[in-house]
C-alpha cells in the first residue's frame, strides 16, 4: 500500500457508533475517513458520493451494491460489511472487478431478544398503554392483553432463530407449529415444533404468526394477501426478518380493515420508513426501526471486526472474506 492515506467511507451509521464501539487508533493515521449517516437509494447520488473511495464500510444491507453501482466506483477495492454476509452486495460481481468483501461476526442474542420484546409489546399493547399513561389519558386501562399460555405460535421458518423462538414460546406454555418450503417433519421435531404440511394450515391455525426466513428471489413476497386473509380476526402478525418477504400493501389493507388483531413490525419494504408511509398511521401496529440486530454487544463485534478487516486489507492479507 502507498504511504498516502487511503480514503474510507463509512455508510449508514445512523447512530454514529463506528468510533464508539471500536478502537481505530492502530490504523487511523493510514486512513482519510468520511462518514455518511444518511441513507439514499438514488444511485446517481451514491455514485457521485462514493466515487473517490478505496474502502467502503457498509452497515448491513442499508445501501445496496448492485452491479450497476459497482460499475460506477472505479476506485473501490474493499467493502467491509457488518455481519457474516450481506444480501445487498453483489459479491460475485464485486469479485470479478477485484473488489474484496469481508464480513464480521456478531455477539449475543439481539435478534432473538427483539423478537420477543416486539411480540410481547404487540400482544400486550405496551406502546398503546405507555402513550396513554404519558398523555394522562382517561380512562385508566383500555386494552385487554392477549394471553400466551395455550395459544398457538406459527413459525414461518424453523432455522436457528425459529428454533430458539420456539424454545421460549414453550416456556410461556404455547403450542408451536412450523412450516417453510424446505422444512421436514424430522427437522421440525428436532426443534420441538409440530410440523404442518402447508402455509395455508399455519395461517389458519395460528394465534400469532412470526416470520423467520432469509430474503431471496425465491422468498420475495412469499407471504401473500391470500395467506393474510386466512388469519383469525384475533390473531397477530410479527415480522422481524425482512420487509419484502411480505406483500406489504396487502398487510396494510388487512390491518386497516381490522381483519386481524394487530402486527409487530421491525422491517419494511423501504427503510428508513418514509415519513408519509401509511403504516405509520395505523393504530393496531407496534413498530420498531429495524433494531432487531442492534445491541451494544453486537456493535462491539461488528465494528471491532470491521477495524481488524480493514487493517488486514491494508496489509495485503484480507480476512473474513465473503465469497
Amino acid at each position: 500500500m502507498s504511504s498516502e492515506r487511503v480514503r474510507v467511507a463509512i455508510l449508514d451509521d445512523y447512530q454514529n457508533v463506528a468510533f464508539k464501539f471500536a478502537d481505530w487508533s492502530g490504523i487511523k493515521d493510514r486512513l482519510a475517513i468520511d462518514s455518511f449517516p444518511d441513507t439514499t437509494a438514488d444511485e446517481d447520488v451514491l455514485a457521485k458520493r462514493l466515487e473517490p473511495y478505496t474502502i467502503i464500510c457498509a452497515m448491513r444491507e442499508r445501501t445496496k451494491f448492485r452491479t450497476s453501482l459497482l460499475d460506477r466506483l472505479p476506485n473501490l477495492r474493499f467493502i467491509a460489511t457488518t455481519g457474516p454476509y450481506n444480501a445487498g452486495i453483489d459479491v460475485a460481481y464485486a469479485k470479478t472487478k477485484g473488489i474484496v468483501v469481508s464480513g464480521t461476526g456478531g455477539k449475543g442474542n439481539s435478534t432473538l431478544e427483539h423478537i420477543w420484546a416486539l411480540l410481547l409489546a404487540t400482544v400486550r399493547y405496551i406502546a398503546v398503554e405507555d402513550a396513554r399513561v404519558k398523555a394522562s389519558a382517561v380512562p385508566w386501562q383500555v386494552t385487554i392483553p392477549f394471553g400466551l399460555a395455550g395459544r398457538t405460535l406459527g413459525l414461518v421458518g424453523v432455522g436457528r432463530l425459529g428454533a430458539a423462538t420456539a424454545k421460549i414460546a414453550k416456556a410461556f406454555g404455547m403450542e408451536v407449529i412450523g412450516w417453510s418450503p424446505n422444512l421436514t417433519p424430522d427437522r421440525a421435531a428436532s426443534a420441538g415444533v409440530t410440523y404442518v404440511s402447508s402455509k395455508e394450515e399455519l395461517f389458519k391455525t395460528s394465534d400469532i404468526v412470526s416470520i423467520h426466513m432469509v430474503l431471496s428471489e425465491r422468498t420475495y413476497r412469499m407471504i401473500t394477501a391470500a395467506d393474510l386473509a386466512l388469519m383469525k380476526p384475533t390473531a397477530f402478525f410479527i415480522n422481524t426478518s425482512r420487509g419484502p418477504l411480505v406483500d406489504e400493501p396487502a398487510l396494510i389493507d388487512v390491518l386497516k380493515a381490522k381483519r386481524i388483531a394487530g402486527a409487530g413490525l421491525d422491517v419494511f419494504d423501504e427503510e428508513p420508513l418514509p415519513l408519509d408511509h401509511p403504516i405509520r398511521k395505523l393504530d393496531n401496529v407496534t413498530l420498531s426501526p429495524h433494531t432487531g440486530y442492534v445491541s451494544d454487544s453486537n456493535y462491539e463485534a461488528f465494528w471491532g471486526d470491521t477495524v481488524e478487516n480493514i487493517a488486514a486489507f491494508l496489509d495485503g492479507r484480507p480476512t473474513r472474506v465473503i465469497g
